[in-house]
């Protein structure tokens, strides 16, 4: 478990699949965290079970997907997650999503992203941390570059989104890059 200013990472546990089937059926959810993927979302309930034992035996020497909960009154609020960590590359992908609407835009998936890259840097000797998200979610592009992350690139017009083309926008952060955390 790693605490932060206003959010907890832990463990995933099975009783967390109901948050995951709400989040994952809110189209707005789907539509922020996913660029609407419809492989995010919607789902069904079996879907998500299917998906959840998956995800309780995974090798944290690989990805492992944590809940987060905020501190102030312990809810269920959102995931993040790590994956394809290769240890020869010093490489691992990362990503978070706050389902709770009412967390939207108060700093909880920031600080879920810097407990992550904290225990990332701190438990493997990676090199790079990487992370994208679309053009249109402007609240986590500015977020990311907060964090230190560094716009690497950009594959254009690669995200369809309520008909509009978006951008997919590429980041990464170096070891040394996080020798001074931000705020």
């Amino acid at each position: 478990m790693f605490e932060g200013k206003l959010v907890r990472l832990r463990a995933l546990r099975s009783e967390d699949a109901e948050h995951h089937f709400r989040w994952r059926n809110d189209p707005e959810v789907v539509r922020w965290a996913a660029a609407g993927d419809p492989g995010f979302g919607p789902v069904t309930a079996e879907a998500i079970g299917l998906g959840f034992e998956t995800m309780l035996r995974l090798s944290p020497r690989e990805s492992a997907v944590f809940t987060v909960e905020d501190l102030a009154g312990g809810n269920v609020i959102g995931m993040a997650d790590y994956r394809d960590l290769d240890a020869y590359a010093g490489v691992a992908t990362l990503g978070v999503t706050i389902g709770e609407r009412e967390f939207w835009g108060r700093g909880h998936g920031s600080d879920a992203v810097r407990l992550l890259v904290d225990h990332l840097f701190g438990a493997y000797s990676l090199t790079r941390l990487e992370l994208d998200t679309w053009s249109g979610n402007e609240r986590a592009v500015r977020a990311f570059a907060r964090l230190g992350f560094r716009e690497e690139g950009r594959r254009r017009s690669a995200v369809l989104v309520g008909g509009e083309r978006y951008d997919r926008v590429l980041f990464g952060m170096l070891r040394d890059e996080w020798a001074t955390p931000r705020s």
